[in-house]
């Protein structure tokens, strides 16, 4: 839960919404700086639009790892997937319909690799990383999904009780015993959040490949690509990876 709460440090409006509550404070004692604090806020705001900043953060996460060659499917023994790409389950329950976010690809790329790898193994872990739970886990959502695609579920582990990527790396780990440690497993998660999970699987002594999807940037920004709503989602990615990698490498 403290991590949850803590994800909002890394929400740039946040901090915005903090600046100008002090302002308003400030105010009926001292106007004129509360003014211009309120002023400086606004033009933040909307600078914060701007993409070439954010995927300046993003852009050394995101090309840490490069894509492995075709034949690496039948080099290991299976491939692991991090939850974090369905959406919130309100509309499955309503619906019956699984809901895929940005992320997609991380649920999507997987499901090839089973059709045309008839030996290879799939392994999810995902659980509910809300603060208020609905009672329906990645892990349900996954192996619904799955089935969809028309894939082996014999060939399936879900694991449904992790909430953060450390969770995700032990409970793997528990998942599949000495296969973790003794065969190699590709890592198919979001490039922003190899960096991240990749140290956190080796902890916990598995074996992995990574294998990055779900790229956010190119190989440049223009500096006059503007799009506010996307940038502020890129900045608050960005700046959770980056604090996360901080907080997990002290305290692993």
């Amino acid at each position: 839960m403290i991590s949850k709460l803590l994800s909002a440090i890394t929400q740039p409006v946040f901090w915005l919404a903090l600046w100008w509550c002090l302002a308003l404070l400030l105010g009926p004692r001292r106007p004129r700086a509360a003014r211009r604090m309120l002023w400086g806020g606004l033009a933040v705001l909307g600078l914060l639009g701007f993409q070439a900043l954010p995927d300046a953060l993003l852009r050394p996460l995101e090309n840490r790892y490069a894509i492995p060659g075709p034949s690496a499917l039948s080099e290991h023994a299976g491939v692991i997937v991090l939850g974090g790409a369905l959406e919130h389950p309100d509309s499955f329950l309503a619906h019956g319909q699984v809901p895929l976010g940005e992320s997609a690809e991380r649920m999507t790329v997987p499901v090839g690799w089973m059709h045309a790898q008839p030996r290879l193994q799939l392994v999810f872990s995902g659980g509910e990383g809300r603060l208020r739970t609905t009672g329906v886990t990645e892990g349900e959502l996954a192996q619904r999904f799955y089935a969809e695609q028309g894939v082996d579920m014999a060939r399936v582990l879900i694991e449904r009780g992790a909430r953060t990527t450390r969770e995700n790396a032990q409970r793997v780990a528990d998942t599949l015993g000495d296969r973790c440690r003794n065969e190699r497993w590709l890592l198919v998660t979001s490039a922003w959040h190899l960096p991240r999970a990749v140290p956190e699987l080796e902890a916990v002594g598995c074996q992995v490949t990574p294998y990055p999807v779900d790229f956010r940037t190119g190989h440049s920004t223009p500096w006059h690509a503007y799009h506010w709503a996307d940038s502020v989602m890129r900045w608050q990615v960005a700046l959770h990876e980056w604090l996360g990698r901080l907080v997990y490498a002290v305290t692993r």
